[in-house]
């Protein structure tokens, strides 16, 4: 009882608690900061319910065509009312933060107004991926005090980008510091063969427009794409061996095999660390899951729950 009323203490400060399997955890918002006190035994009972973070894709629509794009491609979108229902339901069980993608999150209609409840009724972190092109004066202007953290998507520089991506790179430079304006921003970058050879570059070009992150994303298989290739994960893992960059680095959980990674809450692991909603409304594990729970009338918790219990039954 008496750390519920400690954790309870704590969140009258701007600093998020989470109590978990590693500990307690405090979360700063505003400025990404993390602290673990990992000699603190949390009881089961007072762990927090849902996941530490959760990416909601609000729209599958898209302006561009990449071809190792893993969204789906059918139409889909979700209401604000039902978006913003399931940030009170992540506030409420501890909950860090929330991601909006797609698709392309900035064409959904709603987009300001949902990360505008986020950010002032809730404690929640409001991240949003985007390729970044939409970032004129006015989606600022919308955005302006909403929004944590911004990932820009970014494969390759120069001719393999506008190749890749359709897009003027030197618009999506301009795009960039109308973005760096508005939050903190990392950039997104998927590798596979043809975006390898152009790495360090986008690491520097990172670095001279101010990111705080470089996620790299091994590419994955989706319906029009074969993924990463062997040749290709060895020579990334040889990269990151080497790197001694000024930006830091970071993996996605999917491809992370093979490449040197730091976990401190390595006991937060599966649906405790992270949780994928469709744009149809459906739960999943990660984005590239096909299968998942559809979230009813009953809650975005009571389907974590379902979802829980169809991955323990998977696993024997």
């Amino acid at each position: 009882m008496a750390m519920q009323n400690c954790a309870q203490s704590f969140s009258r400060f701007p600093m998020r608690v989470r109590a978990g399997p590693s500990g307690i955890q405090m979360f700063d918002r505003a400025t990404g900061l993390n602290v673990l006190f990992d000699e603190i035994s949390v009881p089961p009972a007072l762990w927090a319910t849902s996941p530490r973070y959760v990416s909601i894709a609000l729209t599958n629509a898209c302006d561009l065509a990449c071809s190792y794009c893993y969204a789906p491609k059918d139409a889909a979108a979700l209401d604000v009312e039902r978006v913003v229902g399931w940030l009170d339901e992540l506030d409420r069980n501890g909950c860090l933060g929330v991601g909006f993608g797609g698709g392309e999150p900035t064409l959904h209609p709603g987009l300001a107004e949902i990360c505008r409840y986020a950010t002032k009724n809730t404690g929640l972190a409001v991240t949003l991926t985007t390729h970044g092109h939409r970032f004129d004066d006015a989606l600022r202007a919308a955005l302006t005090g909403s929004i944590h953290f911004v990932r820009v998507s970014m494969d390759g520089v120069g001719p393999t980008y506008e190749a890749l991506r359709g897009r003027s790179f030197t618009v999506l430079r301009r795009r960039l510091e109308t973005i760096r304006s508005l939050a903190r921003f990392g950039i997104n970058y998927v590798v596979n063969a043809r975006t390898f050879p152009d790495l360090t570059a986008g690491v520097q070009f990172a670095a001279e427009m101010g990111a705080a992150e470089f996620l790299l994303l091994p590419e994955q298989p989706t319906r029009n794409s074969c993924g990463i290739d062997s040749q290709t994960t060895r020579a990334l893992r040889q990269w990151v061996s080497l790197y001694s960059g000024m930006v830091p680095l970071s993996v996605s959980e999917v491809g992370a095999d093979g490449l040197p990674t730091c976990d401190p809450l390595e006991r937060e692991t599966g649906l405790r660390a992270y949780a994928f909603i469709g744009a149809s409304g459906t739960l999943k594990r990660s984005s590239f899951d096909v299968d998942g729970i559809p979230v009813g009338e009953r809650g975005l918790m009571r389907a974590l729950d379902v979802l829980r219990i169809s991955c323990r039954e998977g696993q024997k």
